[in-house]
Protein backbone atom coordinates (compact mmCIF):
# COMPACT_ATOMS: atom_id res chain seq x y z
CA UNK A 1 0.00 0.00 0.00
CA UNK A 2 1.39 3.48 -0.59
CA UNK A 3 -0.16 6.43 1.38
CA UNK A 4 -0.63 9.91 -0.55
CA UNK A 5 -1.03 13.38 0.55
CA UNK A 6 -2.38 15.84 -1.84
CA UNK A 7 -1.10 19.32 -1.37
CA UNK A 8 -1.66 22.88 -3.72
CA UNK A 9 -5.64 23.26 -3.29
CA UNK A 10 -7.23 26.52 -2.36
CA UNK A 11 -9.56 29.44 -3.72
CA UNK A 12 -8.71 30.82 -7.57
CA UNK A 13 -10.72 33.11 -9.88
CA UNK A 14 -12.10 31.75 -12.55
CA UNK A 15 -9.91 31.62 -15.65
CA UNK A 16 -7.20 31.23 -12.78
CA UNK A 17 -4.58 28.18 -12.64
CA UNK A 18 -3.19 26.15 -9.80
CA UNK A 19 -1.00 23.17 -9.70
CA UNK A 20 -2.06 19.99 -7.16
CA UNK A 21 0.75 17.81 -5.86
CA UNK A 22 0.36 14.52 -4.33
CA UNK A 23 3.14 13.06 -2.30
CA UNK A 24 3.57 9.48 -1.78
CA UNK A 25 5.39 7.31 0.73
CA UNK A 26 5.40 3.82 1.59
CA UNK A 27 5.76 1.65 -1.32
CA UNK A 28 7.41 2.91 -4.63
CA UNK A 29 5.02 4.55 -7.40
CA UNK A 30 6.89 3.50 -10.01
CA UNK A 31 5.02 0.42 -10.89
CA UNK A 32 1.90 2.71 -10.16
CA UNK A 33 -0.51 4.01 -12.26
CA UNK A 34 -1.95 7.39 -10.91
CA UNK A 35 -4.67 9.73 -10.96
CA UNK A 36 -6.86 12.52 -10.23
CA UNK A 37 -10.25 12.14 -8.95
CA UNK A 38 -12.56 15.08 -7.95
CA UNK A 39 -15.84 15.05 -6.04
CA UNK A 40 -18.82 17.65 -5.22
CA UNK A 41 -21.73 17.39 -2.61
CA UNK A 42 -24.07 14.64 -3.62
CA UNK A 43 -22.01 13.69 -6.41
CA UNK A 44 -20.13 10.80 -7.33
CA UNK A 45 -16.41 10.59 -7.34
CA UNK A 46 -15.65 12.06 -10.96
CA UNK A 47 -12.27 10.61 -13.07
CA UNK A 48 -10.29 13.92 -13.63
CA UNK A 49 -7.36 12.62 -15.33
CA UNK A 50 -4.68 8.89 -15.15
CA UNK A 51 -0.98 8.77 -16.34
CA UNK A 52 0.69 5.37 -16.79
CA UNK A 53 3.29 4.10 -14.54
CA UNK A 54 5.97 5.46 -16.46
CA UNK A 55 4.41 8.71 -17.62
CA UNK A 56 3.92 7.71 -21.15
CA UNK A 57 0.38 7.50 -21.71
CA UNK A 58 -2.05 10.36 -20.53
CA UNK A 59 -6.19 9.77 -20.32
CA UNK A 60 -8.25 13.16 -19.54
CA UNK A 61 -12.01 13.98 -19.04
CA UNK A 62 -13.84 15.49 -21.84
CA UNK A 63 -14.39 18.14 -19.33
CA UNK A 64 -10.52 19.34 -18.33
CA UNK A 65 -8.61 18.26 -21.40
CA UNK A 66 -6.85 20.68 -22.83
CA UNK A 67 -7.01 22.49 -19.54
CA UNK A 68 -5.23 19.87 -17.40
CA UNK A 69 -2.32 18.38 -17.54
CA UNK A 70 -0.83 15.08 -15.38
CA UNK A 71 2.58 14.74 -14.89
CA UNK A 72 4.53 12.32 -12.43
CA UNK A 73 8.02 12.50 -11.10
CA UNK A 74 9.14 8.99 -9.85
CA UNK A 75 12.36 9.80 -8.45
CA UNK A 76 10.59 12.73 -6.41
CA UNK A 77 7.25 9.90 -5.63
CA UNK A 78 5.26 12.66 -6.64
CA UNK A 79 2.31 13.22 -9.25
CA UNK A 80 1.31 16.44 -10.69
CA UNK A 81 -2.29 18.28 -11.91
CA UNK A 82 -1.50 21.20 -13.67
CA UNK A 83 -4.90 22.98 -13.68
CA UNK A 84 -5.74 25.82 -16.20
CA UNK A 85 -8.37 27.99 -17.23
CA UNK A 86 -9.85 26.89 -14.35
CA UNK A 87 -14.10 27.43 -14.46
CA UNK A 88 -16.75 27.46 -11.55
CA UNK A 89 -17.72 24.31 -12.21
CA UNK A 90 -13.94 23.02 -11.36
CA UNK A 91 -14.72 23.93 -7.67
CA UNK A 92 -14.21 20.12 -6.08
CA UNK A 93 -12.75 18.05 -3.54
CA UNK A 94 -9.84 16.58 -5.43
CA UNK A 95 -8.15 13.26 -4.80
CA UNK A 96 -5.07 11.25 -6.09
CA UNK A 97 -5.05 7.87 -6.46
CA UNK A 98 -2.45 5.30 -7.11
CA UNK A 99 -3.75 1.27 -8.98
CA UNK A 100 -2.60 -1.58 -10.63
CA UNK A 101 -5.10 -0.34 -13.30
CA UNK A 102 -4.65 2.83 -15.98
CA UNK A 103 -7.96 3.65 -15.73
CA UNK A 104 -10.68 5.86 -15.65
CA UNK A 105 -12.60 3.59 -12.56
CA UNK A 106 -12.05 4.86 -8.78
CA UNK A 107 -12.42 0.90 -7.95
CA UNK A 108 -9.07 0.45 -9.80
CA UNK A 109 -7.33 2.64 -7.70
CA UNK A 110 -6.67 0.88 -4.06
CA UNK A 111 -4.72 3.77 -2.63
CA UNK A 112 -6.58 7.15 -2.13
CA UNK A 113 -5.51 10.73 -0.83
CA UNK A 114 -7.13 12.63 2.25
CA UNK A 115 -8.84 15.19 -0.78
CA UNK A 116 -7.95 18.32 -0.80
CA UNK A 117 -10.44 21.85 -2.11
CA UNK A 118 -9.99 23.46 -4.80
CA UNK A 119 -12.59 26.23 -5.66
CA UNK A 120 -13.02 28.73 -7.98
CA UNK A 121 -15.17 31.75 -8.06
CA UNK A 122 -16.78 33.19 -10.52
Amino acid sequence: QVQLVESGGGLVQAGGSLRLSCAASGRTISSYAMGWFRQTPGKEREFVAAITWGGFGTDYADSVKGRFTISRDNAKRTEYLQMNSLKPEDTAVYYCAAGQKFSRLANDFGSWGQGIQVTVSA
